[in-house]
């Protein structure tokens, strides 16, 4: 190791300050930072040491997407080849694994090949620091797809996350929409019959006519029956968005990100129970004579466990940058969310998937929830303070 950092600091004398290539110095600095620890400190004013930084705040999230993308690359391929002829009596897990790894692994190149592109050219230009925010958006923005979209949507669509989403509004930690989700609703909006949920989700399904597959609330969209149980469900052998189908996947994540305190359990929390409430609520209609459709009927407990409501809750919502911060604000954001999700996926079939809309939706009022819950604190203060002073006038 010893040996490589002697390298890179040879490697970045032309970059240092004064300089010909100073202007390129934020892109060998990423790579710098990317090894190793930034070897500066602050040098004056108050300030608290801490091992965790941004950079591992980034890779302990990576980390606990790990389970639901390895899932992801096996039931992308197993989705696809247990409806051919010749896998009729069984998909072997490593022809499924590397089918779905084929498919995969391409989308997560163009998404880090170009949203890094961008974030590079943007801290040159603005003479930054390479930051590591996109380490994890370049990861969630590829498992957030279904694993037939061609290479040039999924770049189409980081280009837009990044600049739009997140480089107009100044970068890592000014965003006000999770970048990732943003992609997602470009590609959602810009090519809706890849991304509706009621056409083929299966990788290379529609060249083939003997292959075809359908999300579950493809299927409810269009009152068709559903053929899987709540287990299947829950583990996740279903077709679907390529990391968002295994709920016991995403929630061994949700377990490190809150046992790491990277994630907010509180918003984890709130939002599964205002989806259980709004499902709940649909679920007692027909009981009082008003008829549903088939996502009315649908029970409860298993709107949480199809679609991307459990991967949105547990590593969308969660965004330290565009989630609520106050500790009452999260409850009250991550409830309104499960909450208008549910809501959403059921009122108009045309968006099943309604977590991404109800998420981007409490992005944008997160700081007003943050606000009110401020303000509350401040007269509930002040109220305090009138008080105490009344008393105090009365005991002289």
């Amino acid at each position: 190791m010893e040996w490589i950092r002697q390298k890179l600091d040879q490697f970045k004398v032309p970059f240092n300050k004064g300089n010909k290539l100073e202007k390129y110095a934020p892109a060998i600095n990423a790579l710098d930072t990317f090894l190793y620890t930034p070897n500066h400190t602050t040098q004056k004013g108050a300030h608290v040491r801490d091992a965790v930084d941004l950079k591992r705040t980034m890779i302990t999230v990576v980390l606990a997407l790990v389970p639901a993308l390895i899932f992801g690359m096996w039931n992308g391929g197993y989705q696809y080849l247990h409806q051919l002829p010749e896998y009729a009596g069984g998909v072997p897990f490593m022809d499924a694994f590397l089918h779905g790894a084929w498919k995969i692994l391409p989308m997560i190149a163009v998404s880090y090949g170009v949203g890094l592109g961008i974030e590079f050219a943007f801290a040159i230009f603005r003479g930054h620091e390479v930051n590591e925010g996109y380490l994890v958006t370049g990861l969630l923005i590829p498992m957030i797809m279904p694993i037939d979209i061609p290479l040039w949507m999924v770049a189409i669509s980081v280009v837009f996350a990044v600049v739009i989403g997140k480089e107009a509004f100044g970068g890592t930690g000014m965003n006000i929409l999770n970048p990732a989700l943003t992609a997602r609703a470009f590609a959602f909006f810009a090519y809706p019959t890849f991304m509706s949920g009621n056409k083929v989700w299966v990788s290379e399904a529609s060249n083939i006519d003997a292959v075809s597959g359908e999300t579950i609330l493809g299927s409810l969209a269009s009152s068709s029956d559903v053929p899987y149980s709540a287990m299947d469900m829950f583990t996740g052998i279903i077709p679907g968005s390529i990391a968002e189908t295994s709920t016991i996947c995403i929630l061994a994540g949700a377990l490190l990100l809150v046992l790491t305190k990277v994630g907010s359990w509180r918003i984890i929390l709130s939002a599964f129970i205002g989806a259980a409430i709004m499902a709940l609520i649909f679920n007692a209609l027909p009981n009082m004579g008003i008829e549903g459709n088939a996502l009315t009927n649908f029970p409860w407990y298993q709107h949480l466990i199809i679609g991307g409501l459990s991967f949105g809750i547990v590593f969308m919502a969660t965004d330290p940058v565009s989630a609520a911060q106050t500790t009452k604000g999260k409850w009250i954001y991550g409830f309104l969310i499960g909450f208008f999700a549910v809501m959403i996926r059921v009122f108009n079939p045309a968006y099943p998937e309604g977590i991404m809309l109800a998420i981007l939706l409490m992005n944008v009022f997160a700081p007003v929830i943050d606000h009110y819950v401020i303000q509350a604190n401040i007269n509930r203060r002040k109220k305090r303070a009138v008080s105490a002073s009344g008393q105090l006038k009365t005991a002289v």
